[in-house]
């Protein structure tokens, strides 16, 4: 295997080849640390590259199976790398939330999504590009280079886990830690072609920090594959004692779901998003052709939509309070941060609109009572360019995110667990995508109905033209 199909080799392969000894902890790390120092100047997906941690994690991980002749009890990933987003917590390395002014605040602990990273035998390489705390969908905070897609240079990976989709997309890092809280892990799968897991509320504790904006915010993964999401979530989710939301365990693994046989499952799918209206052509087609895959695939499909009507308005509520509640002075704030800040409400509004937001959620929860799953656009429209809203006002902006990213907030508000996966390209080449919503904790069935997409169709070989040896 040459170096470039090994870096674009996916992570659970990589384990593999670590576990028989055809590579070495090193020999990865080496073989990224070279592609992010000869790609990542044009394209912008990390913050901080921690080679000098990385490698001597790597050189301990080599040293180990070199004496040891057993690898069976080895940890899932042992020696893989990843990186993690700049939202996240990691003892050592800075951390700054998408604020040029913190860039060399260093962090004085892991997050207890770091914690399960290094327990299952990750090492990191790196924090990648976030928008300023996590607050847009595309990744141009002020002070940073913008974070590129690798599709093409001049359109935008998504946000706020810009960084962490780039990377995965271009090969700069073979999974990649991220967060959602209104798409910010979904929308940047679709925008760079690779599978994007949000988790159901519960799933991933954000221990040791609190819950700031009542539950619509997860940790996820980006993966090229579903089985490399399903296997971060078997090693990173379970609870944390005090996590004001848990889970239970499933019965079986989420490995073990991407290989179940699924029996015919009610599908329902929309390319209509009330009170939005119509999505672009190629989202909606992309839709369609998942839907027309999973008929011929035996599964139940008819068209049908919750009500997400008065949604929005207190979504943003919730949504808009994060701002204030990450406790960045104002004068460290960009214009649009700080214009969302001085246009926060006050506690009982705030409160008001949480209730509002749960009634909503009841009834969109109920919708599946008579689904298993369903089937949406990522957003509501292709890929950005970088800069495309640079110059419009606040308002402006805001009106643009929210008509952009209209299929993914509702189910932030109610907790579900949602995948995005790759469905193809627009007229430009750039990546298209379809959500699989699921019921409340029912990650396995929809990494089950992705693995099923993706051996019908698979998408691991399509990769950028960037970065590729000619």
């Amino acid at each position: 295997m040459n170096q470039e199909e090994l870096a674009f080799t996916p992570a659970l392969e990589q384990a593999q080849l670590i576990r028989s000894k055809q590579v070495s902890p090193v020999e990865l790390v080496e073989l990224y640390l070279k592609r992010i120092e000869r790609l990542d100047s044009q394209l912008g997906s990390y913050f901080t590259v921690s080679a000098d941690l990385a490698l001597a994690d790597a050189k301990i991980k080599t040293e180990y199976l070199a004496k040891s002749g057993d690898s069976s009890e080895l940890p899932a990933f042992f020696g893989v790398p990843i990186s993690v987003k700049d939202l996240n917590s990691v003892a050592g390395v800075p951390c700054s939330y998408g604020t040029a002014a913190l860039r060399s605040q260093v962090a004085a602990h892991d997050d207890n999504v770091v914690t399960k990273i290094k327990q299952a035998g990750f090492t990191i390489l790196g924090k990648t590009a976030t928008a300023q705390l996590g607050t847009m969908p595309y990744t141009e905070p002020q002070g940073f280079p913008p974070a590129r897609n690798p599709w093409n240079l001049d359109y935008t990976p998504g946000g706020s886990s810009g960084g962490a989709a780039a990377a995965v997309a271009a090969g700069l890092s073979p999974i990649a830690q991220g967060s959602d809280g209104g798409g910010s892990i979904r929308g940047p799968a679709q925008c760079c072609g690779i599978v994007g897991l949000k988790p159901s509320r519960g799933r991933i504790s954000s221990a040791p920090v609190g819950d700031y904006q009542s539950g619509i915010a997860t940790s996820g993964p980006l993966t090229r594959t579903v089985a490399d999401a399903a296997a971060f979530l078997d090693v990173v989710s379970g609870y944390v004692t005090g996590d004001p939301y848990w889970l239970p365990k499933p019965e079986t693994s989420f490995l073990a779901a991407t290989q179940d046989r699924l029996d015919s499952l009610r599908i329902a799918f929309s390319t209509t998003l009330a009170p939005v209206g119509d999505t672009a052509p190629i989202c909606a087609k992309a839709v369609l052709d998942t839907v027309q895959l999973l008929e011929e695939m035996g599964h139940s499909v008819s068209e049908g939509c919750p009500d997400f009507d008065g949604l929005i308005e207190p979504f943003t509520v919730v949504w808009q309070a994060g701002v204030g509640a990450s406790g960045v002075p104002p004068e460290l704030l960009e214009p649009m941060n700080r214009w969302l800040l001085e246009h926060s409400y006050p506690a009982g509004q705030y409160l008001r609109a949480v209730a509002q937001m749960q009634i909503i959620s009841r009834r969109i929860v109920g919708f599946f009572e008579n689904f298993d799953v369903l089937v949406l656009p990522v957003y509501m429209y292709p890929t950005i360019r970088v800069g495309e809203w640079a110059n419009l006002t606040p308002e402006e902006t805001m009106h643009k995110v929210i008509q952009w990213v209209a299929p993914c907030p509702a189910f932030n508000a109610t907790g579900q667990p949602a995948i995005a996966i790759p469905a193809g390209f627009d007229s430009v080449g750039m990546p298209v995508g379809v959500q699989l919503i699921g019921r409340p904790a029912a990650e396995t069935t929809i990494l089950a109905l992705a693995a099923q997409i993706e051996a019908a169709k698979p998408w691991r070989e399509h990769r950028p033209a960037f970065g590729q040896q000619s």
